[in-house]
């Protein structure tokens, strides 16, 4: 076997000088055991902890895909492929997940990856459809697999791991632990490794109880965003109609918001991620699909304005807020009629919001679509110089820029914005006139 060695180039492109005591034990737990179970907590580093020893695994004398890694999310499938692309290895990757073009994902397997990324339907999909062959996988990961069994996905896990018969290495990874491993896994006697903290207090959180005297709890969470001093918070509820409603409610009190679920396509979900990464907007209204998995900035506040039903559930919203040695607060939005759940306790103390009037500011950036990305050769510096050149910006006008395939987004100063559009209306960038203009807004999807 032709084993890659992975050196100490992969941290330098990903910017890390040293691996922590987690990512240690997992590189050596992976190589060196046929089942492994990763317990650790979001935002610990699960994901180079796992990627690091796939590395040494894959054989470059070996064609088709050799690791299989499913995901309960395409977001999550996303995040990983970003990072296994940042280590700069020359192995291909790919991410299959429902809402993708199918025929581009075709395209992609026929000159397989390596590394394959993907959601159990969309890979149980492929699988059927004979897309890639499936003899040389020899490893497999199942990455928040607990979510993936909380949704449902048992049936296409069994079915694709039944399919992958010559696996002889097996990873289970998760931020939950006490999760039942089903047997459709074949994980026997894995090699466990927790690190999560025993202590469920996190010294770092404050938790304060907000009351609401009416069982409508919208007033009272319009007058907490209002306290929060104009900073950005992640607001959890418990169902899709509430994140909506909620959302509907809070502009027209003026709030300006966006919201994330599971029933949004994906270039809808991405938009709203985006627009709260560049400050476009400064709440997001989301339910437990954006508890982790996701590239979102660290909150100094989080909301619930619904407890979810399990105690994991809570901890992993909480989760993005007072991480390593930062603070925050978690506010939990209480009516007396509501029914209690168990773990959590109702004697924390009261936070009054009542005499909280004024309007959050607004925010100081706006988001800008273009029409080109990767594809048509664009990037981050490209943007840049035709805005400042063509725009008349100055470099601090300019926010967060992501580029994907075939879009780009640009934070841009809401002060600047129609001006740099009336500038470069007529000009081109890099000898092309691209569509720029203000990026709509996540909308909801009406009722079949």
């Amino acid at each position: 076997m032709s084993q890659n060695p992975y050196s100490n180039n992969v941290l330098l492109n990903l910017g890390i000088q040293s691996l922590n005591k987690m990512q240690e034990a997992a590189q050596k737990a992976i190589l060196n055991e046929d089942n492994v179970l990763l317990l650790s907590p979001t935002g610990s580093g699960k994901t180079l902890a796992f990627l690091l020893p796939i590395l040494k695994l894959l054989d470059e004398e070996v064609k088709g895909v050799q690791c299989l890694i499913l995901v309960p999310s395409r977001e999550l499938g996303l995040q990983i492929e970003q990072v296994w692309k940042k280590m700069g290895t020359h192995y291909k990757v790919n991410t299959c997940y429902g809402g993708h073009s199918i025929e581009t994902e075709f395209k992609n397997l026929s000159n397989p990856p390596a590394l394959l990324i993907g959601t159990p339907g969309r890979i149980a999909d492929h699988i059927e459809r004979g897309s890639f062959a499936t003899e040389n996988v020899k490893t497999y990961v199942l990455d928040e697999f607990d979510k993936s069994l909380q949704l449902g996905f048992h049936e296409e896990m069994s079915y694709i791991i039944g399919k992958i018969t010559k696996a002889n290495k097996r990873v289970l990874v998760s931020a939950t632990s006490g999760v039942e491993i089903p047997k459709y896994t074949k994980v026997v006697n894995p090699k466990v490794l927790d690190f999560i903290p025993k202590e469920k207090q996190n010294d770092n959180l404050d938790i304060r109880i907000v009351f609401s005297k009416s069982k409508d709890k919208i007033d009272s969470l319009f007058q907490l965003i209002c306290s929060l001093n104009s900073e950005a918070a992640i607001i959890f509820c418990n169902h899709r109609e509430a994140v909506e409603r909620i959302h509907d409610m809070l502009t027209q009190k003026g709030i300006i918001s966006t919201f994330y679920h599971g029933g949004l396509d994906q270039d809808e979900r991405e938009r709203a991620l985006i627009q709260f990464r560049n400050g476009s907007v400064s709440y997001l209204i989301t339910t437990d699909l954006g508890a982790r998995g996701l590239d979102i900035p660290e909150m100094n506040h989080v909301i619930h304005y619904h407890l979810p039903a399990k105690e994991d559930e809570f901890t992993h919203r909480n989760g993005r807020t007072a991480r390593m040695l930062a603070t925050g607060t978690a506010y939990v939005l209480v009516n007396e009629t509501e029914k209690k759940v168990d773990y959590f306790d109702y004697g924390k103390r009261r936070l009054d919001v009542s005499n909280a009037k004024s309007l959050p500011k607004a925010p100081l950036y706006q988001t800008l679509y273009i029409s080109g990305g990767k594809k048509n050769k664009l990037n981050k510096i490209d943007i840049v110089g035709f805005f400042s050149q063509k725009g008349k910006l100055e470099k601090d006008d300019i926010g967060l820029i992501e580029v994907k395939d075939f879009i780009s987004f640009v934070a841009v100063k809401y002060s600047k914005v129609k001006s740099l559009l009336q500038n470069i209306k007529d000009e081109k960038m890099k000898g092309k006139k691209y569509k720029i203009e203000v990026a709509r807004k996540v909308i909801k999807k009406e009722e079949e």
